[in-house]
């Protein structure tokens, strides 16, 4: 009986074992890309559906071009999409552009010359600028907004995971 809790616990983390392995290398039936990921919207005007067809009701219609979206499922020529505030839904993929934006979470975060945070700033973004997103390593990525280069953390950025690094 005293190594019944420690099987338990055994078998427990192998199951969560497995299941953090099942998320890290969830891929798209589709495409065969990571879900989830991030993308951005091409169109001026998306009308988010209720679900994968145009016979499903238009729940609301994002209207930011260049804003970026989380992808989190796929089906057919459609893909579930959430944006900053988690709102999300059913949009056709040609609405959709493999060009990467991030929103700025901090007001008036300073976009440095380095990825170091006592380097000189070369702007200073509002909260909810979007951004084209450049280069990341572990903690800075560098963006382009309104013709200002520079670095920025990722802790400020929503559109850019944690441990994603771009070249």
């Amino acid at each position: 009986m005293g190594r019944f809790p420690l099987i338990v616990v055994a078998a427990a983390f192998v199951v969560a074992l497995t299941g953090a392995a099942i998320a890290e290398s969830a891929r798209g039936p589709v495409t065969n890309l990571p879900l989830p990921r991030y993308v951005s919207l091409k169109a001026s005007k998306a009308n988010v559906r209720r679900g994968p067809s145009l016979t499903h009701r238009i729940d609301w219609v994002f209207k930011r071009k260049n804003m970026p979206l989380e992808i989190t499922a796929e089906y057919g020529h459609w893909r579930r999409v959430r944006d900053i505030e988690g709102l999300g839904g059913w949009i056709h993929y040609s609405l959709l552009s493999g060009a990467r934006t991030v929103i700025v979470e901090q007001d008036m975060m300073p976009l440095n010359v380095r990825p170091e945070s006592d380097t000189p700033m070369v702007a200073h973004l509002e909260l909810g600028v979007v951004a084209r997103l450049g280069e990341c390593g572990p903690d800075w990525c560098r963006l382009n907004a309104g013709g200002f280069k520079g670095w920025a953390p990722k802790t400020n950025l929503w559109g850019v995971q944690d441990s994603e690094l771009r070249d």
